[in-house]
């Protein structure tokens, strides 16, 4: 008979009092059960005899998955592009560019070899003149036509020539410039590189070949004449050559005929004609196609009629109807003054004048 405390049966197998412990292999102790992965499969599972009781799950990825590589991928290519086209850009920096040379300029007056002839109307005069077949304004610079260079696109070249046509406009045909109330116009299209040089042509007008501001503009006395007609009458070609892979250069050959009576003068006082023979050479780098900015580098100017005693310096101061050029020679020319530019004068040709 067993004691008080066994159970009628005896002690069950495998209870902490049996013989035997047949399971105690498979007893498992709680830091295992809290470590152990328990997943419950699917009804579909559980009905198919073959499916397993336990589905594994996939192992954890260690490192990168594919969509971070792609990612990382993608960025390493973007910031190498930026590098790249920041080393490759187009338009060169401000220290990359080579300087901006100073403008060289020449102003030759052209006098007459007798009286200036006049007439009371402007259209009589230009019909009876050289000018007679000239368009008028900026239609008389027309644009030739373009195409690309070795490192410059057409959209640039052409680009180049309309900047050019422009500074003509405004620097040859504006009447605030040519009176000389007005400078900006034409300052406005210049390199930021040139503008000291400019303004200390208006500031300081000096006879060096760089500081003069008829070689910037055409500008006539005030105090001697006026516009008697606003429809100037112009002829001019432009050109367009790729100088270096960084440069484009543009040569201007332009012919203006202004006519003009004297300031102040009433309607009806007689008109002549002033003659101005401009050439330019222009330079654009693509910074400055980029900007709508040129630099002008060579200035060669003819204009008569004139006397050669006249300082043209600052302004050209026209011979109008019935004038005769003064007697006497152009300023001197020093030739031991490194700084000075050669005194010039010219004769204006008989067949360069109306015939009235």
């Amino acid at each position: 008979m067993g004691g008080p405390g066994d159970p009628p049966e005896g002690t069950p197998e495998g209870g902490p009092g049996g013989a035997e412990d047949e399971y105690r292999s498979v007893v498992f102790d709680e830091s295992f059960v809290r470590a152990a992965r328990l997943q419950e499969y699917s009804a579909q599972e559980r009905m198919a005899d073959h499916a397993p009781a336990v589905r594994r799950r996939p192992p954890l990825r260690r490192g990168l998955t594919r969509q971070a590589l792609i990612l990382a991928m993608l960025i390493a290519v973007a910031f190498g592009t930026a590098v790249y086209m920041g080393v490759r850009h187009p338009y060169s920096s401000p220290q990359a560019r080579r300087s901006v040379e100073a403008l060289r300029m020449t102003v030759i007056p052209l006098a007459p070899q007798g009286k200036v002839p006049g007439a009371a109307d402007a259209e009589f005069l230009y019909a009876h003149s050289p000018a007679a077949q000239f368009e008028v304004g900026a239609t008389g610079i027309p644009l030739p036509a373009t195409r690309s260079t070795a490192h410059f696109s057409d959209s640039q070249v052409t680009a180049a020539l309309s900047i050019t046509r422009n500074y003509l406009v405004r620097s040859s045909l504006d009447p605030d410039v040519l009176t000389g109330h007005q400078v900006r116009p034409a300052r406005s299209l210049l390199d930021s590189d040139q503008l000291d040089q400019f303004d200390q042509s208006f500031d300081h007008p000096a006879a060096d070949g760089r500081h003069a501001p008829t070689g910037w503009l055409v500008r006539l006395d005030p105090s001697r004449a006026e516009l008697a007609d606003d429809r100037i009458r112009v002829q001019g070609t432009l050109q367009a050559t790729e100088t270096d892979p960084a440069t484009l250069e543009v040569d201007a050959h332009t012919i203006f005929v202004y006519a003009l009576r004297p300031a102040g003068a009433a309607a009806d006082a007689p008109v002549s004609l002033f003659t101005v023979r401009r050439e330019l050479t222009l330079r654009f780098d693509p910074d400055d196609l980029r900007l709508g900015e040129l630099q002008l580098i060579a200035s060669y100017l003819q204009a008569g009629p004139m006397s050669c005693v006249d300082d043209a310096t600052s302004y050209l101061r026209p011979l109008l109807s019935g004038q005769t050029a003064r007697t006497g020679r152009p300023a001197g020319t020093n030739p031991f003054a490194m700084d000075s530019a050669t005194a010039l004068c010219g004769t204006l040709a008989p067949q360069a004048q109306p015939k009235v």
